[in-house]
C-alpha cells in the first residue's frame, strides 16, 4: 500500500525530496511539499478548492487535517514546523519554528507567528495573530505567555528533529 496521491481540477501535487510518506496519507490537489518533511499515517493534505503549501523539514502527525476555504483563504506551513496529532489546520500561515498540539484546531486568517506554540486541544479563532514566541492555549485561545528563543531550541525544534529519525526507521 503507498499513500494516496491524487490530482484534481488540472492541479498536481508537488514534492520536494527526502519525504516520508505513510502508507495511508492522502494528499490531492494544489500541494506543494518541501524537503525532509513526513506526512504520516491518517493525515489529509486537500488542496481541492485552494493551495497548501508545505516548508522544509515539516511533519504533519498521524490523523491531522489541512485544508483551506474556496476562494477565501490557503494555508501557509513554513520550516520546521511540527503538526500534532489529530490537529486542523484550515487555511492558516504558521511561520517557521512552531509546535501545533495535539488536536489543536487553527482556522483561516490565523497567523502563527514563528517560535510559537499552541497548546494541544486548543482552538484558534478565525483572524487570530499569534505574536512571535508566544504560548496560546484554550476555547478559544488565548495569550498565555511569551517563551524565549531557549526554550523553541530545545521544544519544537527537537521534536521537528525527532520527527527527521523517526521517518528514517520507517525507510528501511
Amino acid at each position: 500500500m503507498t499513500a494516496l496521491i491524487k490530482s484534481l481540477r488540472g492541479f498536481v501535487p508537488h514534492f520536494g525530496e527526502n519525504l516520508y510518506l505513510a502508507d495511508n496519507a492522502v494528499i490531492i490537489g494544489n500541494v506543494t511539499i518541501g524537503n525532509d518533511c513526513s506526512i504520516w499515517f491518517n493525515a489529509v493534505l486537500r488542496g481541492d478548492v485552494n493551495a497548501i503549501y508545505i516548508g522544509n523539514r515539516v511533519n504533519i502527525q498521524d490523523g491531522s487535517i489541512i485544508h483551506t476555504l474556496y476562494g477565501e483563504s490557503v494555508t501557509e506551513i513554513a520550516d520546521d514546523v511540527s503538526i500534532g496529532h489529530n490537529a486542523v489546520i484550515h487555511g492558516a500561515k504558521i511561520e517557521s519554528g512552531v509546535l501545533i498540539g495535539i488536536g489543536a484546531v487553527v482556522l483561516d486568517h490565523v497567523l502563527v507567528g514563528e517560535g510559537s506554540l499552541v497548546a494541544a486541544g486548543s482552538i484558534v479563532l478565525s483572524g487570530t495573530k499569534i505574536e512571535k514566541g508566544s504560548i496560546y492555549g484554550g476555547i478559544p485561545a488565548k495569550f498565555i505567555k511569551k517563551i524565549g528563543t531557549e526554550y523553541t531550541n530545545i521544544v519544537n525544534h527537537k521534536i521537528a528533529k525527532n520527527y527527521l529519525m523517526y521517518a528514517k526507521w520507517y525507510k528501511e
